[in-house]
């Protein structure tokens, strides 16, 4: 028994989420019978993060131990060809990169950074070739009154205010190391890094920012939002269709 690393891109449209569940097809159960197709075994794949319905992403990282003594190289090819073939969403799931790791590794509980970003596309004209991969806003947004206030969030504090009441979080304390707002031209970009995050934390953090963004909030707005720990004092959700999971971070990995 082998333990194998997976980095894994995704189009998060056609899924119920990463996490395998009842009402629909996810990203864990596609990987899962791809390896099973290429094995014949039934793994289990854990991932670095459980992103919900609609959400992208760039580079999650998964693992899972496999039996059958097959190359990095050959299980990689096997699994992209049965996931372009996959009869739910064909094609919108592809691995990227796949190695074998120690026993110990594990994808969600190694992690010591995560990174998302939030892509809004600022202007009048309605989406084309972005729909479904951005947040369309055409209120002309104020991106440096946005990464102002969003410096407030920087640091421990307890976000219940910006936390889904299904999260499964044991604690709401999270500490948010990093939350940029930049802009360039109509596009506007948010990246927020930490070493987890709670259950719809980015998506609650960008639908504030973008009340600042437009001036109905202001950063003490923001900022009692924050102390108030309260779901209610929430602005609103952004939509999963600008949300990406970038890249995981290790340690001696």
């Amino acid at each position: 028994m082998r333990r194998f690393k997976f980095t894994i891109e995704y189009d998060g449209r056609p899924f119920v989420g990463w996490q395998v569940q009842d009402n629909g097809p996810s990203i864990q159960s596609a990987l899962e019978l791809a390896i099973k197709q290429v094995t014949g075994e039934t793994t289990l794949v854990l991932g670095a993060g459980r992103t919900d319905a609609g959400v992208h992403a760039l580079a999650m990282v998964a693992h899972a131990d496999i039996e059958k003594n097959i190359t990095p190289f050959r299980l990689i090819g096997a699994l992209n060809h049965y996931l372009m073939l996959a009869t739910v969403a064909p094609a919108a799931v592809t691995v990227v990169n796949c190695e074998i790791v120690d026993s110990d590794f594990h994808a969600r509980f190694s992690a010591t950074k995560r990174f998302y970003e939030y892509r809004i596309v600022n202007r009048r004209a309605p989406l084309a070739l972005e729909r479904g991969f951005a947040w369309h806003v055409v209120k002309m947004l104020d991106h440096e009154a946005m990464h102002k206030a969003a410096q407030c969030l920087i640091g421990k504090h307890d976000f219940t205010t910006f936390r889904s009441v299904k999260c499964q979080s044991a604690s709401p304390v999270k500490t948010l190391d990093r939350l940029d707002v930049q802009r360039w031209g109509d596009e506007i970009v948010i990246t927020a890094e930490a070493r987890s995050f709670l259950h719809h934390q980015v998506r609650s953090i960008v639908g504030c920012l973008k009340l600042v963004g437009e001036r109905k909030w202001t950063a003490r707005t923001l900022e009692k939002a924050l102390q108030a720990r309260d779901r209610n004092a929430l602005g609103f959700n952004a939509p999963p269709d600008g949300l990406y999971f970038v890249k995981v971070e290790y340690n001696n990995v």
